[in-house]
Formats: C-alpha cells, sequence, structure tokens
C-alpha cells in the first residue's frame, strides 16, 4: 500500500495544476501557523475547542457559560469529547497538531472524493481522470481552507465525516453499510450540527406525479435515520442530567442575544436580522428562522419528494440538506463552505457533461471557493451604512435553483446542450 501511495503521488506531481494547488494549500497553512504567533493567538476559534474538553472533564455544568470562552461554544456537548486529546497538551502545540490533522483530513477527503467521483460520474464525460484532478485542485486551492486553519475551524472533520458516509451510501446497499454511513454522519453532527437538515433527505422516498404514487424503501430508510440519530440523541442523557446544558444550548443557539448580533453571516436569517437591528424593527429571531426553514426546507424537500431520479439520488438530498442550514441557520461563514464545495463538485461529474444545467453550480462553485472572502472583506468595510453580506446567498440560492431544476427535468431534457 505504502508503493502503490508513492506512484500515485508521483503520477499527480507530473500534473501541473496539482503542484500548484499542492504549494497554494501548504502555502494556506504555513500563513495560519504564522499568523496565529503573530496575531491571532488570542483571537481565533480554537481557543473554544482547546477549552471545551478540559470544562467538560471537571467542570460539565459550565459547558456553555459563556464567560469561560472568547466566543460562544454552541455545539451539542458531546462534540467536548472530541477535543479533550487536544486540551492535555499546551495550547500552541494543540494548535500545530490540530492543523495537522486538517492536513491529514483533507489527503483523506480528497480520496474519497475521487472514488465518489468515479462510481458516479456520468457516461458522457471524459474516461481519464485529468478533470477530476482539476476539480480536486480547485477544493484545495479554495480560499475557505485559509480563514479554516487561521481560525483553527473544526470544517474539514465535519466535511470528512459527510463524504465518508455518502461514500458507504453509494457504494454499499446491504443494511449494514447504510447503518452505518448514517451513524457517521450522526457524528459529524454531534461535532457540529452542519448537516441536521440532512436528516429528511436520508428517507428513500419518491412521489410519481404521472402515477399518483409514493414509493418508498422503508426498511433502509429506517436504518438510516436510526443510526443518525443515535448519536444525536446520546446528547439528551446529558441534558437529562444536567439542565442547565439544555438551557444553556438553546439560550446560545436560538433564544439568547447572540444570534441576533449584527455579523457578516450571509444566511438568509441573519439578513433579516441585521435588517431589523440595523432599523431597530422588533423581531422575535427564533420565528424568523423557523420561518426561513420551512419555507426553503420545504421547498427543497418537495423537491427531492417528487424528483425524476434514476439512481444516486442521495448526493441531492446532501446537497439540500446542507445549502438549507447555510441559509436557515443564524451564523454561516465563509469556511462553512468547505461542507459543500466537495458536494458541488460531485454533482458536477454526476451531471450530464455539456448540459446547460451544470452552469449555476459551476458558477457558485467557482464563487465559494475564490470570491466569497473578498465580500467578507467588503462587509468590513462597509457594515457601518449596509451591514449586508449578500454575495453568497445569491450564489447559494443558485446552485439551489440549478440542484432543483435537475431535480424535476425529464433525462431527455437533463442532456441538452
Amino acid at each position: 500500500m505504502k508503493f502503490k501511495f508513492i506512484k500515485r503521488a508521483r503520477e499527480l506531481w507530473k500534473h501541473n495544476i496539482f503542484r500548484y494547488a499542492l504549494i497554494l494549500h501548504l502555502f494556506y497553512f504555513i500563513l495560519s501557523i504564522v499568523l496565529f504567533f503573530i496575531i491571532y493567538r488570542d483571537k481565533n476559534d480554537f481557543i473554544i475547542f482547546y477549552k471545551v474538553g478540559d470544562i467538560f472533564l471537571n467542570d460539565i455544568e459550565n459547558l456553555y457559560n459563556q464567560t469561560y470562552y472568547l466566543w460562544d461554544f454552541r455545539y451539542f456537548p458531546l462534540s467536548a469529547l472530541f477535543f479533550i486529546p487536544f486540551s492535555i497538551l499546551n495550547f500552541e502545540s494543540a494548535f500545530i497538531i490540530f492543523n495537522i490533522f486538517n492536513i491529514f483530513l483533507n489527503i483523506l477527503i480528497c480520496n474519497y472524493l475521487y472514488k465518489i467521483i468515479i462510481l458516479v460520474r456520468n457516461d458522457d464525460h471524459e474516461k481519464d481522470d485529468k478533470r477530476v484532478i482539476l476539480y480536486l485542485c480547485i477544493y484545495l486551492m479554495g480560499l475557505p481552507h485559509v480563514l479554516n486553519y487561521i481560525y483553527g475551524q473544526i470544517n474539514l472533520y465535519i466535511t470528512f465525516f459527510i463524504v465518508l458516509s455518502l461514500y458507504i451510501f453509494l457504494k454499499y446497499k446491504n443494511l449494514k453499510w447504510q447503518f452505518i454511513g448514517s451513524l457517521i454522519l450522526g457524528i459529524s453532527i454531534i461535532i457540529k450540527p452542519t448537516a441536521f437538515f440532512l436528516i429528511p433527505f436520508l428517507i428513500i422516498i419518491n412521489f410519481n406525479l404521472v402515477k399518483k404514487k409514493f414509493k418508498i424503501e422503508f426498511l433502509r430508510s429506517l436504518t438510516r435515520i436510526i443510526g443518525v440519530l443515535i448519536p444525536v440523541l446520546l446528547n439528551f442523557i446529558l441534558f437529562f442530567l444536567y439542565p442547565t446544558l439544555w438551557e444553556g444550548f438553546l439560550d446560545t443557539n436560538f433564544t439568547g442575544s447572540n444570534p441576533v448580533a449584527l455579523n457578516f453571516s450571509f444566511s438568509i436569517t441573519k439578513l433579516i436580522t441585521n435588517f431589523c437591528y440595523f432599523y431597530n424593527i422588533p423581531f422575535n429571531q427564533l420565528i424568523l428562522f423557523l420561518g426561513v426553514i420551512a419555507i426553503i426546507g420545504g421547498l427543497g424537500f418537495i423537491t427531492f419528494l417528487i424528483g425524476r431520479f434514476e439512481k444516486n439520488s442521495i448526493i441531492y438530498g446532501y446537497a439540500f440538506g446542507i445549502i438549507i442550514m447555510l441559509l436557515a441557520y443564524f451564523d454561516s461563514w465563509d469556511h462553512h463552505l468547505l461542507n459543500l464545495t466537495p458536494i458541488l463538485i460531485i454533482i458536477m461529474f454526476n451531471l450530464p457533461r455539456r448540459s446547460k444545467i451544470t452552469e449555476p453550480i459551476k458558477l457558485s462553485l467557482f464563487f465559494f471557493s475564490f470570491f466569497d472572502l473578498a465580500f467578507v472583506g467588503v462587509w468590513y468595510l462597509i457594515y457601518p451604512l449596509f451591514p449586508y453580506n449578500f454575495g453568497c446567498t445569491f450564489f447559494l440560492i443558485l446552485a439551489f435553483y440549478g440542484i432543483g431544476k435537475y431535480c424535476l427535468q425529464k433525462k431527455k431534457k437533463r442532456e441538452e446542450v
């Protein structure tokens, strides 16, 4: 296996784009270490993860006591278990090791991304892997990696579990592996609930508009739902044992003052709360949040339900679920896009090679990878006068539209150039 890896690495090194991507990605990593020691030693997100491991072990009832943190800790309580190994190290060493793990995770993500693409690639795509390598390099060169490394964020852990679970769902159809895939996805949710709204899309269900009939694979759907919910529901044992944790979790994520704070989040919910905050218009953030979920989530699930899929529908369920979360939750940041861009890359290869339907998805992918960070900078320059970071919002809606259009079109129409 070692020699196979070395041989493959040499083959990839022959591609100019791969060399550029690798060098640029390593630059992102080195830049994050340099900026950590010069500027961000006391101003990064990793401080939260570093502290929660120790608090979970020694003072669990104060896990959501935000006076302990520079920023709010808002994830499920069991997520703290993943950070205990880092909390026993000194802070500087922990940050460096954590980001080295991120590089290793990116290698694994690209490996499984490649396997999924080969597995689901449409028949009219090129048979060699040059274009696959190009898109993997686009993922590695994506600017969201910069903030992910600098802030010491955990998005690549989530992306790895998302991509791995998708590979298992596509590769293995028996119930045992369907359960394992959903369990892995559930683990991603307890670390960070980016994939939470993906849960309904695990149900294998379709409504035939012509025949007016529902078709559902009940046993496989139930297996998936049980698997994904087990890790999530384990948190409720802690909520039951320590009621203050439940109160703190709700307050931090939905009902407190943090979800309404003015910031550069690109979610629809945040754009609305920023507008109300800016003009002193009274509002209830929880009602706004639920309203956006009802509209965007409802549209996504109905489209998925009546979609004209022949196979691999779960790819589009993953995309819908993640986009719904990014559009609906209060705080959606540039580095969260690392959870979505691999799925968009997979869709690019699953769609017909030269179909016009790929255009909105391709445009969105390139915007997320190379331009969204600039809009964050613009927001900081103009937010006292115009506090709306809507560039990414537009392209998320565009991707949502493109995927929905594909789901509803007949096969012949999809393949038109």
